[in-house]
């Protein structure tokens, strides 16, 4: 008998939700089979078998269960299943009473099929179908395997919408209390939000941050990008700014560090995680050696890796071994903002909007140039003023000269 126990699939995960089981109960499965889909602090992620074996379930799915604690074992062809690890109908496996699913839980669990199995599918794709009533057995999926994907979904939505076919959508939250302030409505977090908020709220308790801000002329950056798409090589300027702050970070391992357990810790690697909004969340999925890969390697593993967010196809692999982190919103037109430094890392970069100023060029004439603000919010139990100010001005010469960033 091999115990199969929640696993541990991202550097701060504590505890999952097993969000659904991917094979029946009493099904064989060999090493490398996709077992469960399970919710953690950071995404949604499937988690595989590591031997073969006959699968029986521990857990249930909606259960939210501690890393470590069993939800299967793994049988031999003629072994039985230990009196221990026989589920009861109102009690988990350790005991505690059983924890009903969420209704997010029950909006992820798939139709059946007419086999009686589950197609594949994405979660966020099972959410998009439960919110406009499809049928998933009635979609062939364009992902690995024949998964069916977000595009999967909201292209047989638009089909349905032009071909006049009906597509309901979700019903609204129900009002549930009337005030002063009008009729309020409650919306329950997804276990992905109560985590976020209970690591940022965690930060913002036991990290004693501070803000360094700093303007930086990325003129020459803007016009270099424009010529590398007019060449076909597309990179963004976040791109430039995680090659650029993974130089930077070489340059001062202090910042590629953090305060743990009372003291200093420095790491070998520099490993940038990026921020990427995904739905109703927020995912830092991680560009491993910033330092090392040229500026279109990191664009390409960053549009990849947002991809993957957005589908909910990150691996446990891609959101764990960060020691430093980038968040913009220069996109969205936000010129400069203060970002939460994450729990294990020393400082994190945030990113505003590049925008024209008029500022004075040679001889004192006035000259319109491109500015972007950028701003280091660091813990201070291992980086100081000094410190914080010195990263900022390496990272400013190296934005203010793109084209070393081509030959680093």
């Amino acid at each position: 008998m091999i115990e199969v126990t929640m696993p541990r699939l991202s550097d701060s995960m504590e505890e999952g939700t097993i969000l659904q089981w991917l094979v029946a109960d009493g099904d064989p499965v060999s090493r490398g089979d996709e077992l469960a889909e399970i919710e953690t602090d950071k995404a949604t992620m499937t988690y595989e078998a590591d031997a073969d074996g006959l699968v029986h379930h521990v857990a249930r799915e909606g259960d939210t269960l501690a890393v470590g604690t069993p939800i299967a074992v793994l049988l031999a062809d003629g072994e039985e299943m230990p009196v221990r690890h026989l589920p009861s109908t109102d009690q988990q496996p350790d005991g505690q009473p059983a924890v009903a699913p969420t209704p997010a839980t029950a909006v992820v669990s798939p139709p059946a099929t007419a086999g009686g199995g589950r197609p594949k599918s994405s979660p966020l794709a099972r959410r998009i179908a439960v919110a406009h009533g499809v049928e998933l057995a009635a979609l062939a999926g364009s992902g690995p395997g024949g998964r069916i994907v977000r595009a999967d979904v909201e292209a047989y939505v638009r089909q349905q919408q032009n071909g006049n076919g009906k597509v309901d959508a979700a019903p609204a939250p129900a009002p549930v209390a009337e005030s002063n302030r009008g009729t309020i409505t409650r919306t329950e977090p997804t276990r992905t939000q109560t985590l976020i908020a209970r690591r940022m709220a965690e930060s913002r308790a036991t990290i004693p941050a501070f803000d360094v801000s700093m303007d930086v002329d990325v003129t020459d950056l803007l016009a270099l990008r424009a010529d590398l798409k007019a060449a076909g090589r597309v990179a963004s300027v976040n791109d430039f700014v995680v090659k650029a702050v993974g130089l930077t970070l070489r340059d001062h391992p202090r910042v590629n560090g953090a305060w743990r357990d009372g003291g200093f810790e420095t790491y070998e690697r520099v490993n940038v995680g990026i921020a990427v909004a995904a739905e109703g969340t927020l995912v830092v999925p991680t560009v491993f050696d910033a330092d090392r890969k040229p500026v279109t390697e990191i664009a390409a593993d960053t549009r990849a890796l947002a991809e993957r967010v957005r589908e909910q196809t990150i691996t446990p692999p891609e959101l764990s071994g960060g020691t430093f982190t980038v968040s913009n919103l220069g996109m969205f037109g936000v010129t400069a903002f203060n970002a939460v430094v994450n729990p294990g890392q020393a400082a994190i970069l945030a990113v505003g909007a590049a925008v024209p100023r008029l500022v004075l060029g040679e001889a004192s004439a006035p000259a319109q140039r491109s500015v972007m603000t950028v701003t280091l919010s660091s813990d201070h139990r291992i980086l100081y003023g000094a410190d914080a100010a010195a990263f900022l001005a390496a990272l400013r010469e190296r934005l203010q000269q793109p084209l070393l960033l081509l030959v680093d």
